[in-house]
């Protein structure tokens, strides 16, 4: 341990003891041999273990479930947790293995993950381990060698490690003395998850050699069928369950139409110069063709998929790790196992399979917890092509599941309401109808009478026989010349009467008629068209149908987070932090994350004491680190005549704690500039023309405010019309959708009046 490390220590005279032991040594040397048993645990305090937090991986506090998660494993008890995609779920069995004797032994499905697992955790000086085929025959039994000498605390491992029957390979487990077992992307076990692989199943095996060892099984996805399979396949002994929120959000999310992709693509990036990305795809070939395209436009972009050499897809999976390359074009099928803390978008050029892999495939961004990007383009083309995948062959009742998984992924694309209320209600979690950080929320709504263009969709469907697709109808609408639209059928009046509309207005035409239940299709591969009654009473003209339009209001930096911190000194610990990382060759995100730059850049730390009230800097990062972020920091603050604000840091903290009200909803900074000028005089329409921004993403930004009490409703809105709205709400039910209410209603009363409304019931 170096010299600051044992000045820590003593700072905190305490903490060795109350560990009984030292953990800056456990993480070196090896505990007492024997097995472990649920007796022999010790107890930690809630405060210890709030101290071992801090000095391995640098947090003050525990997220999440992290907390009860953690002291289920020191009890010994096996314990199932869901957390959501970079909310910290390694923390849950990392912090035990460095706490307890003997070693930690990890399943982990994925060589990347591995690594970068390993990386991470020995930039905190807890000696780490993994045995998987990417090495050679003496590095094996090097790691072998050391994990029987016990100086390992965690060793990773695949799961096709792990024979079903060995009595060779689980002597050898028996004498690493394991604390616990860790099985990582837990979802993998149950043919009802959307990543099933079949090498899980024999993971029953350590429960039967190793009863009285704890298992943690953890997933960032699982519905309630694969939580049950997940807990019965790996034979746990009445588990604790913890289920985290799946909220994440710092994440924004976008669904656009799937038209002019590579252009909006390219668009994106270059606004975006400094960030790093992954852009999902469905075919080996697009991404090869994507990533060709970004890299001619001067990107430094590269592809990766299942057909590449198994060390050309290594060298640039830690290129991109390494920021080496900006932005990775992937497939879809392909997992890229990635823990890169600092990827600030994750694109869908092509739709996910299912709403699971979706989840989990934007949770690749922002894992530090700042402001990210999910956009996916949208088409239904793409959900034919996927259908043709969910089918497997011989296997009728996993094609079943897949199809149904497909269906739902499709209805949260064609979803007219909050995305994020969309994920979250799937996921069994309920959340109100607006997050103000998804295209839906954000966008401007209008109401547009669309009887006419519904009318002739559906009359062509009728004069065509109710015999076809959504594709067929609409090339027959806009007078498509191709020779699969029948000849008879190219006599017939109503062929070519929609060329005025485009096919993507067309297909989302399709989508409201289907959604409102003026339309019917079968549920078969081919999925064809048919009418209803009330398809005939809008045919008749017996009804009208009016439709919400979306228009989304363009990306602009406005949405950004407020800075708060110094750009300038931030560049030069990007450039120190980069040094390091090259000198040490690992990414680096793994020196430091970029939350934790920027605290620094906003904080300005001037000591060594300072330095560890910092966020993502522990003892040993703080002894290993320290001097030289200090010396840039230090020097930068006086050439620029600043001071050190670490103190604001905690004041910030404690101010928070002791005055924001629960239910307070989380504000982005456009949201309080709103607020600001509400508050000094300007009405909706003047803050709408200033901003440069639709009136009701104005009056969306107010809603949030009049939810959590902060602002008075009857600022925006009169007593007679706020309890005639409420009357309205209460009579019908309806606590989302606006348009219902508004057909109740007088034309005085407004969707703003009725969003502001709304919001003031559901407080």
């Amino acid at each position: 341990m170096s010299a600051y490390s044992k000045e820590t220590s003593m700072q905190k005279p305490g903490f060795g003891k109350q560990m009984n032991e030292n953990p800056a040594s456990v993480q070196n040397h090896g505990a007492d041999a024997g097995s472990i048993r649920p007796m022999e645990r010790q107890t930690f305090s809630n405060e210890k273990l709030h101290l071992a937090l801090k000095h391995f991986f640098g947090y003050d506090e525990f997220r999440l479930t992290q907390l009860p998660i953690i002291e289920s494993l020191l009890k010994g008890e096996d314990t199932l947790a869901i957390m959501p995609t970079g909310a910290g779920k390694s923390i849950c069995y990392q912090l035990p293995a460095v706490l307890l004797p003997g070693i930690a032994i990890v399943v982990s499905p994925l060589i990347a993950l591995m690594k970068d697992q390993v990386d991470a955790l020995t930039a905190n000086g807890i000696h780490a381990a993994f045995l998987n085929s990417s090495q050679s025959q003496d590095e094996q039994q090097r790691v072998v060698r050391e994990a029987q000498n016990g100086t390992i605390k965690l060793l990773y491992i695949a799961p096709e490690r792990i024979p079903a029957n060995s009595e060779t390979f689980f002597a050898f487990l028996k004498k690493l003395n394991p604390s616990m077992f860790a099985i990582d992307e837990a979802h993998c076990i149950s043919s009802w998850g959307h990543d099933f692989r079949p090498e899980y199943l024999k993971l029953a095996v350590l429960k039967k050699h190793f009863p009285d060892i704890p298992v943690i099984a953890l997933t960032a996805s699982a519905d309630k069928v694969t939580q049950k399979d997940i807990v019965d396949r790996l034979e746990l002994k009445e588990p604790r369950i913890f289920i985290s929120s799946f909220n994440r959000p710092n994440i924004h999310y976008y669904i656009h139409p799937k038209r002019n992709v590579f252009a909006h693509i390219l668009d994106y990036i270059k606004k975006h110069k400094e960030d790093s990305g992954i852009i999902y795809a469905l075919s080996r070939a697009s991404t090869e063709d994507i990533a060709g395209r970004l890299h001619e436009a001067g990107i430094k972009a590269a592809y990766y998929h299942a057909g590449m050499d198994t060390n050309e897809r290594s060298r640039v999976q830690e290129a991109f790790q390494r920021d080496e390359y900006r932005v990775i074009v992937a497939t879809i099928a392909f997992g890229m196992g990635i823990d890169k803390s600092n990827v600030r978008f994750v694109i869908h050029h092509d739709v996910s399979k299912n709403v699971e892999g979706y989840y989990q495939e934007t949770g690749r961004a922002g894992r530090d917890g700042l402001r990210s990007d999910a956009i996916l383009y949208y088409s239904y083309g793409d959900i034919v092509k996927l259908k043709k995948f969910a089918e497997i062959e011989g296997n009728p009742q996993q094609t079943a599941i897949s199809m149904k998984k497909l269906q739902l992924m499709q209805d949260y694309c064609e979803h007219e309401g909050c995305r994020r209320q969309f994920l979250m209600q799937y996921f069994g979690e309920q959340f109100p109808a607006y997050c103000g950080s998804c295209d839906y929320c954000l966008s401007s709504l209008e109401e547009k009478d669309a009887t006419v263009d519904a009318q002739k969709l559906l009359s062509a469907i009728s004069r065509t026989g109710e015999r076809y697709g959504a594709g067929y109808i609409i090339d027959f609408l806009r007078g498509s010349a191709s020779e699969k639209i029948q000849p008879l059928h190219k006599e017939l009046k109503t062929y070519g009467i929609g060329k005025e509309l485009k096919k993507e207005q067309w297909q989302w035409m399709v989508q409201q008629l289907l959604y409102h239940h003026f339309l019917d299709k079968t549920d078969d591969q081919y999925a064809t068209l048919r009418l209803n009654e009330k398809s005939w009473k809008l045919l008749k003209g017996e009804t009208q149908l009016k439709l919400i339009l979306k228009k989304e209001k363009e990306q602009t930096d406005e949405d950004a987070d407020d800075l708060g911190y110094d750009m300038g000194l931030l560049r030069e610990l990007k450039s120190l932090r980069q040094d390091m990382a090259d000198r040490e060759h690992v990414p680096s995100y793994n020196i430091v994350s970029d939350n934790t730059l920027i605290e620094l850049a906003m904080y300005l730390p001037h000591s060594y004491d300072e330095l560890k009230q910092v966020s993502g800097f522990g003892d040993y990062k703080v002894s290993r680190y320290g001097t030289n972020f200090l010396k840039v920091i230090t020097t930068y603050a006086r050439e620029h005549h600043l001071v050190s604000k670490i103190q604001m840091k905690k004041t910030k903290r404690e101010k928070k704690e002791k005055s924001e009200p629960k239910g307070k909803p989380a504000v982005n900074s456009t949201m309080k500039v709103t607020l600001d000028m509400f508050n000094d005089g300007m009405n909706v329409g003047e803050i709408a023309v200033r901003r440069s921004l639709a009136p009701t993403t104005i009056e969306t930004h107010l809603s949030a405010y009049v939810a959590s009490g902060e602002l008075d409703i009857y600022r925006l809105i009169s007593k007679e019309k706020l309890e005639k709205i409420i009357a309205t709400i209460k009579m019908t039910g309806q606590m989302a959708a606006l348009k219902p209410i508004k057909d109740l209603l007088d034309d005085e009363y407004t969707y703003g009046e009725i969003r502001m409304a709304m919001a003031y019931f559901k407080k």
